[in-house]
């Protein structure tokens, strides 16, 4: 008989901890060769971890809830049937390696002893402890967290290894509406300097209680960071919003002539994949709307990656789909709703939700007329598509008489960053969107 370990994994290069979310297996049940064992989430995505190999679920290393580092164990499996099954342990924080320090699992009382790890050996001349230098240090998902809100690291109470602070204590500290000091080494710049002090205060919100009979369901965890993130967003980019009118009457007739043909290839076509293909073929012509901010300068963006807002029923997700503009229709419907369906099933790898330069999100789905959505940081502009309906019309003939027709029309809606997107940038960008639309070829 054999015992194979079950890691938490690396769900993408930039990932160093995973929060082990639900599992899909009790202790002592069978388990096959890739079938999903758990649930994780991380920064980037929700996903379902299967199994490396067929046993018996033998051990449970880490409850769920818990977050811990890459490759820390958090089962075992037995390769043969019908052996004893070991109760689960308390989880135990694992020690990071020396060349990357990872973020350890918060605990509400004090651990057992790890395993005999060599410590990380001290710079020369370093007199700080080891406690002080994993206070000290964190992720680069922390960091950039920190750098955001305008916060003191040294601030935040941290309940990971030796108190270093995770990604969860952040949320945690923003939550609890605490304001965040200057950091002791940034001197304040005065207004008469035309800047602003150092930090940024968190003004929390109002004290809400529930009331008999309410229910008080706690925000699960990609609904903090969609929270974090809207938050974020709306005080960093000044945001405007177009909107313009579209008729996608040629788009409905190309459609109906086309659905079936795609449906014989397993693909359902929708009138997201043909605004998709306009607004990817537009960004190229207009790329400072396929842009980001980085400080005081504006990267324009060679690729044009598209991200596909999806509603889940438990958030929010952005999957992208890379180098739009180099797919026809088919490919973009294929893409979009192979994505979508991922997105549902937690198949999605933290790769497919990454670098996207340019969101478009569908309220119009669900009848919603017009939508003014939030950009998705750190892109600079994103489009909602409003529901599309058939509607009277004014329409003028060749003649220049005019008579009431019957088309099929919707709104379109864009936010965008007015620092590095000017109104006459955006309403050009939106007009190509809608010719593309309006002359939509039938062979794209």
């Amino acid at each position: 008989m054999a015992r194979i370990d079950v890691v938490m994994p690396q769900m993408g290069e930039s990932i160093t901890e995973g929060t082990l979310s639900k599992w899909l297996k009790k202790l002592g049940d069978p388990v096959k060769r890739d079938e999903p064992m758990f649930e994780i989430s991380t920064d980037k995505v929700d996903a379902e971890i299967p199994a490396p190999s067929a046993g018996i679920l033998a051990e449970i290393l880490v409850n769920e809830g818990q977050t811990v580092p890459i490759q820390t164990l958090v089962a075992r499996i037995e390769t043969e049937a019908g052996v004893g099954v070991a109760p689960p342990p308390a989880p135990a924080p694992v020690a990071p390696a020396a060349p990357k320090p990872a973020l350890a699992a918060p605990v509400a009382t004090a651990p057992p002893a790890p395993k005999a790890v060599t410590p990380p050996v001290p710079p020369v001349g370093a007199d700080e402890s080891m406690e002080a230098r994993l206070r000290r240090k964190s992720t680069p998902v922390v960091r950039k967290m920190v750098a955001e809100h305008g916060l003191d690291l040294t601030a935040i109470a941290g309940s990971g290894l030796a108190g270093r602070v995770t990604k969860n204590d952040v949320i945690s500290y923003l939550d609890q509406g605490l304001a965040a000091e200057p950091a002791p080494a940034a001197a304040p710049r005065s207004p008469a300097a035309g800047g602003s002090p150092a930090g940024v205060h968190i003004i929390p919100g109002p004290v809400v209680e529930p009331w008999e009979g309410d229910k008080v369901e706690p925000w699960s965890r990609i609904r903090k960071l969609t929270a974090d993130h809207m938050l974020m967003s709306r005080r960093v980019s000044p945001h405007v919003s177009s909107l313009i009118e579209i008729d996608y009457t040629r788009v409905a007739q190309i459609r109906a002539k086309r659905k079936a043909e795609f449906a014989e290839r397993g693909v359902n076509l929708t009138f997201l994949a043909f605004i998709a293909k306009a607004v990817a073929d537009s960004l190229r012509k207009h790329p400072m709307v396929n842009s980001a901010v980085m400080g005081e300068a504006t990267i324009i963006r060679r690729e044009i990656n598209l991200g596909i807002a999806v509603a889940l029923d438990w958030g929010l997700i952005v999957p992208v789909v890379r180098r739009a503009d180099e797919l026809n229709l088919f490919g973009l419907a294929r893409s979009i709703g192979d994505l979508a369906e991922r997105s549902r099933t937690k198949k999605l790898s933290p790769d497919e939700v990454q670098k996207g330069t340019f969101t478009i999100t569908n309220p119009g789905g669900f009848g919603t007329i017009v939508g003014l959505p939030i950009i998705n940081q750190p892109q600079s502009a994103i489009l909602a598509v409003g529901s599309i309906e058939k509607q009277p019309s004014v329409i003028t003939a060749p003649d220049g008489t005019d008579s009431i027709a019957i088309r099929t029309k919707g709104i379109l809606a864009m936010s965008f960053d007015h620092r590095v997107v000017d109104g006459a940038n955006a309403d050009r960008f939106l007009a190509d969107v809608k010719k593309a639309l309006h002359e939509f070829p039938d062979n794209a």
